[in-house]
């Protein structure tokens, strides 16, 4: 493992040489950038298929009739079939990450408090927001610190579909600039 010379605190490279682009690297934020209390809207929308709703299921080997029967799913509660809550909780997740924790994470520590508030249909288009409710320097790791966020996913109408709290541990900028890379 090496230090990475080229890597900055802005995600800028200078290139291999001189004369050559200058190259900005999408990354998520660092612990010291993220703000608590603050409303990160996550943007593009996610609009759900059912061949994603199906994959998602049969790839998990979760046969649940409310996911794959459309003929039961008719006869139950929601008159249809749902989407995966898994699927939806990786996607809120997944939602969050270019704009908060892409190259910046070091771990994800937990998910706590996750509901499904409504449901979430084929067809449907997730939207996700996280609100950083917690932040605090780790005692035993110099350099990084521990984040809470809380994600809500909405449909297209603002109905909250998806709720989760998510603690992750961060790189501080100056300790991730002179981090060793891994190759």
């Amino acid at each position: 493992m090496t230090a990475n010379p080229e890597r900055s605190a802005e995600g800028v490279s200078a290139g291999p040489a001189a004369g050559s682009p200058r190259v900005i690297e999408q990354r998520g934020l660092y612990f010291e950038e993220l703000e608590e209390g603050v409303v990160y809207a996550h943007r593009p929308g996610r609009t759900v298929t059912e061949t994603d709703n199906v994959l998602f299921t049969t790839m998990t080997m979760n046969t649940q009739g409310l996911h794959l029967d459309a003929a039961w799913s008719a006869g139950q509660p929601f008159g249809q079939r749902l989407v995966n809550s898994m699927f939806t909780l990786a996607t809120v997740v997944g939602q969050s990450v270019p704009q908060l924790t892409q190259g910046t994470i070091i771990a994800q520590l937990g998910l706590t408090d996750v509901s499904f508030p409504g449901p979430l249909y084929h067809g449907d288009t997730l939207y996700t927001e996280t609100v950083i409710t917690g932040k605090r320097l780790s005692g035993s790791r110099p350099g990084q610190g521990i984040v809470t966020m809380k994600h809500t996913g909405r449909n297209q109408d603002g109905t909250v579909v998806a709720l989760a709290t998510r603690s992750c541990l961060m790189w501080t900028r100056e300790a991730h600039m002179q981090a060793p890379t891994q190759k």
